[in-house]
């Protein structure tokens, strides 16, 4: 997938716990941990509201977007599920 989330990079440093960060944005360590991985194909901007919000930071911060390598296309399942 393109996009690259960078929650892990921030958590480190902000020197906050990743069960810290669920417990204050109101979502499970499991979900935030799927965040983390990239394992999901879309989430609500209230969490990214709460997550900036959080970590004082931009959603810039927190997400990256990484071109294919040439050669290679995208798939339609990797956009992000509005």
């Amino acid at each position: 997938m393109p996009i690259k989330i960078n929650l892990d990079v921030l958590l480190v440093q902000r020197k906050v716990k990743s069960k810290d960060l669920a417990h204050a944005i109101g979502i499970t360590e499991q979900n935030l941990s799927l965040l983390k991985q990239g394992k999901i194909k879309g989430f609500r901007f209230s969490t990214l509201e709460a997550i900036c919000r959080h970590l004082n930071c931009q959603p810039g911060d927190l997400l990256e977007y990484i071109p294919p390598a040439l050669g290679e296309e995208a798939g339609p399942d990797d956009g992000a599920a509005f």
